[in-house]
């Protein structure tokens, strides 16, 4: 009887091939473990299993990465960038204020200059002989302002003399007429009796009563009556003559205040010569002064388009100043990066030269108009062909004190990012 190797002690059962097909009518489903296939799920948890601390370096790397996730985003949420930005300064064109002839230039471009430092000379001579002329039109000026304030006492004096005199004059005047009023009435009184006495004397020298002799001295004495009475009449009219020549001229001495007045109007206007003298001085130093062409504040020239022996005219462009000594940054925000941003919020710089060198600084202002509304042609957007585009508004940066700003020019390129507080 054969024996079956089943049922045989220490047989070893024989499992089909893999791939093989099953022919055991109740045969089981393998695990996966005896399969060989084990899912991700298994296999992780066999790894934390064989590892129970793996699960903790996971948990930390997650925290970590958590943690640096949300530092990033708080980072970049109150920081607003840029690299439409640029250093700006003050860039000066300097004028000559008075014409004339170039007689040296001292600087030239991009050279380092001074506040006061002459830049370029004129030639001086037709300003020095206007400077003599308006000294020696003061010095007459002042020469005529003494004489005519001298004259004001003087008129006054004489002025206040003459009204007295002419005052006594017209006193004794009227004395004259008065006494030549009286002679008239004696003469006239004498003469009225030697008429009566003639008229008798007629009568009587009819009837033969007097001699002829007494009555021809009765026509003689009436005669010398008549003769004294027109020269009393001409006296009086001499005196009434000069009294009226006194009262006229107390007419015209009662003008003294006037007169004084007038004396004094005319020390001022030659006090005021003095001042015109004195201003038209004041010029001709000027323009003399004008001639020497000076930096007015300490930069770097830029632009230089005059040479010596040329003849310039005033209000003509010589050369430009760039003043180094506040120079700020023009950084172009978009609109939509300008929700947070104020005035005071910290910024730093990255400079493209100088290997991207930072800088520190805060916002000084916000522009009040976008850079498409301050353009030469702004933009219509009633035109019918309206696209709306972002805009962008210039925000103005200053530097803080105590960095080198000086290596820097106006026109560079740089990085501007706004430490924004929300």
């Amino acid at each position: 009887m054969a024996s079956n190797p089943k049922n045989t002690p220490g047989a070893v059962e024989e499992l089909p091939a893999r791939g093989e097909p099953e022919h055991l009518p109740h045969a089981r489903e393998p695990f996966p473990e005896e399969a060989g296939e084990i899912s991700p799920k298994q296999r992780a948890r066999g790894y934390f299993k064989a590892h129970p601390h793996a699960k903790w370096v996971l948990l930390v790397i997650l925290l970590a990465l958590a943690v640096a996730g949300w530092r990033l985003w708080h980072y970049y949420s109150v920081r607003e960038s840029t690299d439409d930005a640029q250093v700006d300064g003050h860039i000066v064109p300097v004028s000559a204020r008075v014409g004339g002839t170039v007689t040296a230039v001292n600087v030239d471009d991009n050279q380092q200059v001074q506040a006061g430092q002459v830049m370029v000379q004129l030639d001086p001579t037709d300003y020095q002989v206007a400077l003599q002329k308006a000294q020696a039109q003061l010095a007459d000026a002042r020469a005529n302002a003494t004489a005519a304030q001298r004259g004001v006492p003087i008129t006054s004096a004489a002025a206040n003399s003459q009204l007295e005199t002419t005052q006594a004059g017209y006193t004794a005047a009227q004395r004259q007429t008065q006494a030549a009023q009286a002679q008239v009435a004696e003469a006239q009184a004498n003469y009225n009796k030697a008429a009566s006495d003639l008229n008798r004397m007629k009568q009587l020298v009819a009837k033969d009563e007097i001699s002829q002799q007494q009555y021809d001295a009765a026509v003689a004495a009436a005669q010398a009556a008549q003769a004294t009475v027109a020269r009393a009449q001409a006296q009086l009219a001499a005196a009434q003559s000069q009294e009226a020549q006194a009262r006229a001229a107390i007419s015209a001495a009662r003008t003294a205040p006037q007169q004084i007045s007038a004396t004094q109007a005319r020390a001022g206007a030659a006090e005021a010569s003095v001042g015109q003298a004195q201003t038209q001085l004041e010029q001709a130093q000027l323009n003399l002064q004008y001639t020497a062409i000076k930096a007015p504040e300490a930069g770097i020239v830029s632009n230089r388009n005059v040479e010596p022996g040329q003849v310039i005219q005033p209000g003509q462009p010589l050369l430009s100043i760039v003043f180094m000594s506040n120079l700020w940054v023009t950084a172009n925000f978009k609109e939509t990066q300008l929700r947070y941003m104020k005035i005071g919020d910290p910024a730093e710089i990255t400079v493209d030269a100088y290997g991207g060198k930072k800088y520190q600084g805060h916002v000084d202002s916000i522009g009040g108009t976008t850079g498409a509304r301050s353009s030469l042609l702004p933009p219509e957007n009633a035109t019918g062909n309206y696209v709306k585009v972002v805009q962008r508004i210039p925000v103005k940066i200053v530097f803080e004190p105590n960095q080198d700003v000086h290596i820097l020019r106006p026109g560079m390129s740089v990085t501007a990012e706004v430490r924004t507080a929300h």
